[in-house]
């Protein structure tokens, strides 16, 4: 007899014997006989239930082909078949269960770049590897490079976003216009979202993809625009193949992110020289290879992302029949790499081959502001140049690092080859020069450092132990830089054929704090003497000297 036919007899057996005990009570005329009677089949009940009770704790034999489970410890063993409502949960699928992970954060503490990142896929998988991770389902949640992640337990596929925010505010002091001249927009005080961008990538293995908007407007916000969308390959050793649009690296101070600089804006002349043939949002075709020595880059370029629309995020031309071609190229080496020192020496040239055929021809214009962004006036400038053939510029870069200290030069000739005759004179050749010299000094926390996949310097770092925490005596970094600078911008200024457009000096000086690796905070001063110029209307006359006093507020993620 089975246990259940058992347990419905038994139950029957119970409700009946009951209700002959009911009865008999009720009447009063319950035999002796009858009682024994009553009493021997309950005793039996109760050998019949203390056997029920041993059989249903007794384990099943498992099916025959079937191996025999192992009892954990501690957790009643249930039979095959019979699904088990007791004992401890399996790993992963319990409420409130604790998820395996690790916060904390390795190396320097350098800030995060201001684009999207490009690296290998075994790079990819080490920064994974030693950063904060949490696992979900089939999914991991982590910070590699200091960046939110999502990507797949293997790592082949990844998805991360990132945040380059920039808001400068300031303004200007005793700009005041000489006799003639109007003042100009120079802002006792304003502001500005410099970048607001937000890096996303994509990346399969090797193969990656950046997609980053920019909801700054360079100098006058609210504007939205692009920074890069470009598809990488990074399969190679220690090289990157880029196509789309993007930054090429040309200059020193340009191959540094944002994030890095030391002043809130690059140096007069290496913000020109971007201008020709590089700069934000290039269509660009190339390659990039580093070695901890050294690094070499070239691209073939070709017009800014909106050079073809009047209203473009760049400023554009809606007539242009023949867009811009050009090219790039930058080599730097590291011959001195020791704890205490490094040497940096290389070389940057940009060249746009033709420029683009607009409303006017084929037309050029070099300009710059006095190396602040808050909506101001150009005091510098080339004016439109007409019947350009072609326009280049190289020049050398140095660098030096001991300890705390970085010292920083570079030197750019400009130069525009022009192709066509005014009044029956052949139209001569223009050239323009420039120079920075700067010099850099960690105050405390871990000091500037060489950055050899970028071939340039990185920024202060704090380290996980060291971030800004008065209460432990801890404050970040801090830094104070210091820069001179010049771009000149005249040609046979006196020739009918030559250009004056006016030379700039900048001194600045600045300081620069860093609480932890994702925010920052700089102060920068910087007076400018510009002389006069014939293409900026009646704001330089007769030339301007001024001051400007800005701050910046910054996260990188």
């Amino acid at each position: 007899m089975t246990i259940s036919s058992r347990f419905v007899l038994l139950s029957l057996t119970v409700l009946s014997g009951a209700s002959a005990f009911g009865v008999s009570s009720s009447h009063a005329a319950t035999s002796d006989s009858e009682v024994l009677e009553l009493r021997r089949e309950m005793a039996e009940m109760r050998r019949e239930m203390a056997i029920m009770r041993t059989e249903l704790h007794k384990p099943a034999p498992a099916p025959r082909g079937h191996a025999v489970r192992t009892q954990r410890p501690g957790v009643a063993e249930t039979p095959v078949g019979v699904p088990n409502y007791s004992g401890s949960p399996e790993s992963g699928i319990a409420f409130n269960q604790a998820q395996p992970s690790s916060y904390h954060v390795t190396g320097a503490g350098r800030p995060v770049s201001d684009r999207g990142i490009v690296s290998s896929w075994e790079d990819f998988q080490k920064a994974s590897s030693d950063t904060e991770v949490v696992r979900v389902g089939g999914m991991k949640i982590g910070f590699p490079n200091g960046r939110p992640t999502i990507q797949s337990s293997d790592g082949k596929y990844a998805f991360s976003i990132g945040l380059a925010f920039h808001e400068d505010f300031g303004g200007f002091l005793t700009d005041a216009p000489r006799g003639g001249e109007q003042k100009g927009k120079f802002n006792s005080f304003t502001s500005n979202a410099r970048r607001l961008r937000v890096p996303l990538t994509f990346r399969y293995k090797d193969w990656v993809a950046n997609v980053t908007p920019d909801f700054g407007a360079s100098n006058n916000d609210g504007v939205d625009g692009l920074y890069e969308a470009n598809l990488n390959y990074a399969g190679l050793k220690n090289t990157i193949l880029t196509v789309g649009y993007f930054q090429p690296r040309v200059t020193e101070e340009d191959s540094e992110s944002s994030n890095d600089f030391e002043m809130m804006e690059r140096p007069g002349i290496t913000d020109i020289v971007r201008s020709i043939s590089a700069g934000d949002a290039r269509f660009s075709v190339g390659a990039l290879h580093y070695e901890k020595r050294w690094w070499i880059a070239a691209y073939f370029t070709g017009q800014q992302f909106g050079a073809r629309n009047s209203t473009g995020y760049y400023g554009g031309d809606g007539n242009v029949g023949d867009s811009q071609t050009g090219g790039t190229f930058r080599a730097a080496g590291r011959p001195v790499a020791t704890k205490d020192w490094d040497l940096h020496l290389g070389v940057s040239a940009v060249a746009a081959f033709k420029p683009s055929d607009g409303t006017n021809g084929r037309t050029f214009k070099l300009s710059q502001r006095p190396e602040v962004n808050l909506g101001e006036d150009t005091l510098l400038s080339t004016g439109t140049m007409t019947n350009v053939a072609n326009i280049w510029a190289a020049g050398p870069e140095l660098g030096l690092r001991w300890k705390n200290l970085v010292l920083k030069s570079e030197y750019y000739h400009i130069g525009v080859n022009r192709s066509k005759q005014l009044g029956g004179a052949p139209m001569s050749s223009l050239n323009f020069q420039g120079w920075y010299a700067a010099a850099n000094y960690t105050l405390f926390g871990t000091p500037r450092a060489y950055n050899y996949k970028e071939g340039a310097f990185a920024a202060p770092g704090v380290k996980e132990g060291e971030e800004f925490n008065p209460a432990t005596g801890h404050w970040g970094s801090l830094e104070l830089s210091g820069r001179y600078s010049v771009a000149d911008l005249n040609s046979r200024p006196d020739s009918v054929s030559g250009v004056r457009g006016g030379q700039q000096t900048v001194w600045s000086g600045g300081l620069n704090w860093y609480p932890n690796r994702h925010f920052r905070v700089m102060l920068d001063f910087n007076h400018f003497i510009v002389s006069r110029n014939s293409n900026d209307g009646t704001v330089n006359i007769y030339g301007r000297n001024g001051n400007s006093l800005a701050a910046r507020v910054q996260a990188a993620f």
